[in-house]
């Protein structure tokens, strides 16, 4: 159900519709992370003997699935695109009270993020080798996880379905239905690699492999759930026309979901340079690294719901002609996810071996991974800055600045901070996460400066 923009007056009234909307989706998010974290939990625990008869140890196999997502991650931001601007374009038009402008936008969404998902499945299945040697990866690893991303490659079309079907629900102000699609997401995801990886139960043992078609069976039923509700009809959404092209709508899309696709793009890429640097110091620093990059998902929880609010309340109050509330809706979705993530944080200062532990077994990657884990819990609030202020310039029209934003501090501060710490200081991974946590600051600093100047607030969607 839409929030209703008209009503939302004062501080209270203000926090009251962020977690309204905000909560739900932090539970989806955390969905959507468990994918990936049942997947490093599994992995990280692979039986000796499952891990042998395949060619590998756990190293190997933490590498080779965290290289192939960094991989996937990449390819999908073609339709991650597109469900931001569906979200955008979709908050305005419910704001304004254009219903039937918004399921024109919907349809127009899912016609282009199909178009990405069919593309971004022949690049992974068509190229994986190639994919892993760009990331650095050796024989050993290149091996296995070209598999691991062409099993989990499949179903890159019903996960595009997945991603701008959702992103539009929450354009509507629907944030539980995707959380409850996320539910079976992840319901499926974590029992097929239990049962799988090691073999459970009378099931094979496909070890990694196994991973990747619990992953790809889980997000196919995902977008195939999400299609089937938006047939039926949710929140004002309804997909009871075949799809044909619009191009005007198209291009409203895109102006404002291309500039996000840009900026993951971007990142991606400085990723690989980035990779590079951490596969130079070992192959335990790349499984540490990968391993802190799946705990630290962990605090992104809150911000990036929080973020959805934002993005979805500044649309709609935009599209209401409600600058003011607009406003106000993203300070206090700041204030919400700034607490939240500082809370987690707090924990990762305390005590990073628990939370490594659950997942690796390893004590190398342990050891390797606890310093850089404290650095990532001193960094939530300028995390939470980053990721809420940026949703909420897109949701206010203005994508280009976190494009902008995002591009300097990567490449002018994370990538020449980390060759500098590693290359000439020998500081190893500790080096590469102060590189990370100095470009984090820099991009909370610019968002929320950004945003507190008001210049978004005549932006045309």
């Amino acid at each position: 159900m839409a929030i209703p923009v008209g009503a939302t007056r004062g501080r209270s009234s203000q926090r009251s519709a962020v977690l309204k909307l905000g909560l739900p989706a932090v539970g989806e998010q955390l969905l959507s992370l468990m994918v990936g974290l049942v997947d490093t939990y599994v992995v990280g625990h692979l039986s000796l003997e499952v891990a042998t008869a395949n060619g590998y140890d756990r190293q190997v196999a933490l590498a080779a699935t965290g290289i192939s997502s960094q991989v996937t991650w990449t390819l999908i931001t073609f339709f991650m695109a597109v469900a931001l601007g569906s979200t955008v374009v979709i908050a305005r038009f419910i704001g304004a009270g254009e219903r039937e402008q918004a399921n024109q936008t919907l349809r127009q969404g899912l016609i282009i993020g199909l178009a990405m998902g069919l593309l971004g499945l022949f690049l992974a299945y068509a190229f994986a080798p190639q994919l892993m040697d760009l990331l650095g990866a050796n024989e050993q690893v290149r091996r296995y996880g070209a598999g691991y991303l062409r099993i989990s490659s499949l179903s890159m079309p019903l996960m595009a379905m997945l991603y701008v079907g959702n992103a539009a629900l929450r354009g509507s102000g629907d944030t539980r239905t995707p959380l409850k699609v996320m539910l079976v997401v992840n319901g499926i995801n974590a029992v097929l690699s239990l049962l799988l990886v090691n073999g459970y139960l009378g099931f094979p043992a496909l070890g990694i492999n196994g991973a990747a078609f619990a992953a790809m069976s889980g997000q196919g039923v995902g977008g195939l759930i999400v299609l089937a509700t938006l047939i039926r009809g949710r929140s004002g959404l309804q997909l009871n026309q075949i799809p044909r092209p619009n191009r005007s709508l198209m291009w409203r899309i895109l102006r404002q979901g291309l500039p996000y696709g840009a900026e993951q793009f971007i990142f991606q890429a400085a990723l690989l340079i980035f990779i590079h640097l951490i596969n130079d110091i070992g192959t335990a620093a790349y499984a540490a690294h990968n391993t802190i990059i799946t705990i630290e998902s962990i605090s992104f929880l809150p911000g990036m719901g929080m973020a959805v609010a934002a993005t979805t309340l500044v649309g709609q109050h935009m599209g209401a002609n409600q600058p003011q509330a607009a406003s106000e809706s993203g300070f206090e979705a700041f204030r919400l996810g700034a607490i939240f993530m500082s809370a987690i944080g707090l924990l990762f200062v305390i005590a990073p071996e628990v939370f490594l532990r659950f997942f690796v077994a390893d004590e190398e990657v342990v050891r390797l991974a606890a310093l850089p884990l404290r650095m990532v819990g001193f960094a939530q609030p300028a995390l939470a800055a980053n990721f809420i202020f940026s949703g909420s310039l897109r949701g206010g029209g203005e994508p280009k600045w976190p494009l902008i934003s995002k591009m300097l501090s990567v490449w002018c501060v994370r990538l020449p901070l980390a060759w500098l710490l590693v290359k000439h200081f020998d500081l190893g991974l500790n080096g590469i996460w102060l590189a990370m946590c100095t470009d984090f600051a820099v991009q909370g600093t610019l968002a929320w400066w950004r945003f507190r100047q008001g210049k978004w607030q005549s932006a045309k969607v």
